[in-house]
């Protein structure tokens, strides 16, 4: 695949990283992989704890340059210093997000497996549209973003659009050709060497 052509990686952190070793395993994984975009997505709710994981992934990630968003939460990234927001609940906070953030910062939207929820996304000011899962993950009803959506996405569509949920090396060489971005979490942060484990996962891409 040409390098032109080839989809660039959102990477995702844990849902709940251990303070004490996941910073430098973090910057291990920026250092050794071309990211596009941190996204901050942890399970808490504590605005403290998700202030102090804002201002690490931060300053980790921006002195390599590479972007952070954080997971709708819009005053945390506005209050520290965040590039944008990735939106979990596909279309119905792109307009609010973008009033209150700016026109320069990034407002991605996950929109599942629906083309409509999409279209409606990006309509509102999206900038990038995430949809998934693209491989089984044992959560939800088991529905799958087809290939055949991306296809028509890349195809009709201008704004970027986003791979995420249960991939593996087989998916990413599937939807590779229709896809911008792939977003990579959980598939390597259990693995005993993340690294390698991202490597493994995008050595389809060449």
């Amino acid at each position: 695949m040409a390098a032109e052509d080839r989809p660039q990686i959102n990477l995702v952190t844990p849902p709940a990283p251990a303070p004490e070793t996941f910073p430098d395993l973090l910057a291990r994984v920026l250092d050794a992989v071309p990211v596009a975009c941190l996204r901050l997505s942890l399970a808490t709710k504590d605005v403290d704890t998700l202030g102090r994981a804002a201002d690490l992934c931060r300053e980790i990630a921006h002195a390599r340059d590479v972007a952070l968003v954080i997971d709708d939460h819009l005053l945390l990234a506005g209050r520290h210093g965040l590039d944008g927001v990735h939106l979990t609940d596909g279309a119905r906070s792109v307009r609010k997000a973008r009033k209150e953030l700016g026109p320069d910062a990034i407002v991605g939207a996950h929109c599942g497996i629906t083309r409509h929820e999409g279209l409606a996304a990006g309509e509102a000011g999206a900038d990038y549209i995430a949809f998934g899962p693209v491989g089984a993950t044992g959560l939800g009803d088991g529905s799958l973003a087809e290939r055949e959506l991306f296809e028509w996405w890349s195809e009709m569509i201008e704004i970027p659009v986003v791979a995420e949920g249960g991939l593996s090396a087989e998916l990413v060489e599937r939807f590779g050709p229709v896809s911008d971005f792939f977003a990579i979490g959980e598939e390597i942060w259990g693995a005993a060497d993340p690294v390698a484990a991202l490597k493994a996962l995008i050595a389809p891409l060449g």
